[in-house]
C-alpha cells in the first residue's frame, strides 16, 4: 500500500483518540454477536452466466423463503460464495463452516479438482465485508457484495453461503465508517480471538486501538482482536486511503506471483483473472467492477501505445468470438501481470503472447 510507517502510526494515534468511546461501546457488550443470518480465458463469460441464473432462483425456486434486505456482515476469514446450495463437493468442506480453513482447502485442490469449480464459485468476500442478504433457503443465505459490482445484481455480486458465515451486528457497522485498517501483507495472522484467523490481503477491520506493536480491531462477532502493526495500513476512515500510483498497484500485484488461480477467488488464497485486480484496486480505495467483461466496460479507454503501469488490458480467449474473457494488469516494458487458469499460477508474461486475442484497455487510477 501507498502509506508510509510514519504516516501509519500518527493515524493509529487518531485511532487511540477514539478507542475511549469505542471501549465504552465493546464494554457494553455492543459487539456481541446478534445471530447468523445474512478461469482460463472462457472466465468471465461463464461465471456470467451461472450467476444469472442464481440470479433469478428467488423467483422460480418454491422452497426459497424470501427476506428483506438487510446487511450482515461476513463472520470468516474467506466466504465463499456459490452458485447454489448444492454446488459445494464433499472435497470443499474445508470452506463451508465457520471457521473455515483455506489451507486444508487448498492443499486438496489438485488441477483437476480446480477445474471442477468452474461454474460452482460464484466470488468470495472477506472477513467483516458488509453483504446484503437478498433470501435464504435453509441453512443457507443468498448474498449480495456491494464492493462488486456487476450487471448480474444492482445491490453487488451475489451467490449463495452458509448462513453461520454471516453475522449480523450494529455496533460493527457504525465501526466501519471511522478508523479502519487494512491487510496490506498477502496474510496476517488474527489473535487473540476464539482461535488465530488467518486473514487475506484487504481484509478491513474497524481499528480501536493499539497494544506494543499491534493494531487492536473489532470483528464481527464481538471479541476485539490484534493484527501485527507491520502488516496493515490504518487510516481515518475507508474514504481516506489514498489512491495509488500506477507503479504502486504493479507492486501490490507483485506480491502474490506464484500463487495458485482459483475460480471465483478473490482472495490472498486464490485468485481468478477478474478477482485479482478486483482486490488489488479495492484495497487500495478503488471500487472497480467484479467481471472482466464489465471491467472492460469501465473506467477511462487507453490505446495499446498509451498503456501505463497499472492499467488493465482485457482479451477474447475463446475465437472467433470478440468477448472479453479475460484481463491483466500492464506492468510496463512490455509486459503483464496475470492469473491465468486453473492449471496456472499468477505470473508475468509478455503482452504480445496473447497476438489478436488483444481487444481493449483500462485506465482505473487517477490521472496525474
Amino acid at each position: 500500500m501507498s502509506g508510509s510507517k510514519s504516516l501509519r502510526w500518527l493515524a493509529l494515534g487518531l485511532v487511540v483518540a477514539v478507542a475511549a468511546v469505542v471501549g465504552g461501546w465493546l464494554a457494553a457488550g455492543g459487539m456481541t454477536k446478534v445471530g447468523s443470518s445474512l478461469p482460463s480465458g472462457s472466465e468471465s463469460a461463464f461465471r456470467s452466466t451461472s450467476a444469472a441464473g442464481s440470479a433469478t432462483t428467488p423467483g422460480s425456486t418454491t422452497t426459497l423463503k424470501s427476506a428483506s434486505t438487510s446487511v450482515r456482515y461476513v463472520d470468516v476469514s474467506v466466504a465463499t460464495l456459490w452458485a447454489s446450495p448444492s454446488a459445494p463437493r464433499a472435497i470443499d468442506r474445508p470452506a463451508l463452516g465457520n471457521p473455515v480453513d483455506m489451507l486444508a482447502w487448498s492443499t486438496v485442490l489438485t488441477t483437476p479438482v480446480r477445474l471442477g469449480l468452474d461454474g460452482r464459485i460464484e466470488t468470495q468476500a472477506l472477513l467483516g465485508e458488509p453483504v446484503r442478504v437478498l433470501a435464504r433457503r435453509g441453512s443457507w443465505t443468498w448474498i449480495a457484495v456491494p464492493d462488486q459490482p456487476t450487471p448480474l445484481n444492482r445491490q453487488g455480486y451475489p451467490g449463495w453461503v452458509p448462513t453461520n458465515q454471516l453475522t449480523s451486528s450494529p455496533t460493527f457497522g457504525r465501526l466501519l465508517s471511522g478508523p479502519i485498517a487494512v491487510v496490506t501483507a498477502p496474510k496476517a495472522v488474527l489473535s487473540g480471538g476464539a482461535r488465530p484467523l488467518e486473514l487475506s490481503f484487504g481484509t478491513r477491520l474497524p481499528a480501536v486501538g493499539v497494544s506494543g506493536t499491534d493494531v487492536l480491531v473489532a470483528t464481527p462477532a464481538g471479541p476485539t482482536a490484534r493484527l501485527p502493526g507491520s502488516a496493515v495500513d490504518v487510516y481515518t476512515s475507508a474514504a481516506a486511503v489514498p489512491a495509488p500510483t500506477g507503479r504502486q498497484a504493479v507492486a501490490t500485484a507483485r506480491l502474490f506471483l506464484g500463487l495458485r488461480y482459483l475460480w471465483g477467488g478473490t482472495a490472498a488464497f486464490g485468485f481468478d483473472c477478474s478477482g485479482f485486480v478486483n482486490l488489488i484496486y479495492r484495497a487500495h480505495g478503488i471500487v472497480i467492477p467484479r467481471d472482466a467483461d464489465a471491467q472492460a466496460l469501465a473506467g477511462r479507454p487507453v490505446t495499446w501505445q498509451s498503456l501505463e503501469p497499472g492499467d488493465l488490458v482485457f482479451f477474447a480467449t475463446d475465437p472467433p468470438s470478440r468477448t472479453v474473457t479475460h484481463v491483466a494488469m500492464y506492468i510496463g516494458g512490455g509486459q503483464i501481470i496475470e492469473s491465468p487458469d486453473s492449471a496456472n499460477s499468477v505470473h508475468i508474461i509478455p503482452l504480445a503472447a496473447f497476438g489478436d486475442e488483444y481487444v481493449t484497455a483500462r485506465r482505473y487510477l487517477p490521472a496525474n
